[in-house]
Parts: structure tokens; sequence; C-alpha cells
């Protein structure tokens, strides 16, 4: 039997870098957003 080990873990980031996790996210999602109408545009 097989037995998987789990951790859990809190970040807890100051504000500088509660900006740049934000802006990550956003540039993130901002491509993801791109890519997916260009993908329902030329119906690939």
């Amino acid at each position: 039997m097989k037995m998987y080990k789990a951790y859990k873990f809190r970040l807890y980031p100051n504000d500088e870098q509660k900006k740049l996790i934000n802006k990550t996210f956003g540039c993130s999602r901002f491509v993801y957003n791109y890519y997916l109408n260009y993908q329902k545009e030329k119906g690939i």
C-alpha cells in the first residue's frame, strides 16, 4: 500500500511582494486570454 504525504503552508508576502504577485498574475491572465481569443477567431 502506497502512502502519500502532503504539506500545507501559507505565505505572508509584504506589500511590495503582493504588488509583484498581482502584476505577474495580471500579465499571465492577459496572455492566456489573448491567445484564447486568437484561437477562437482562427477556428483552431
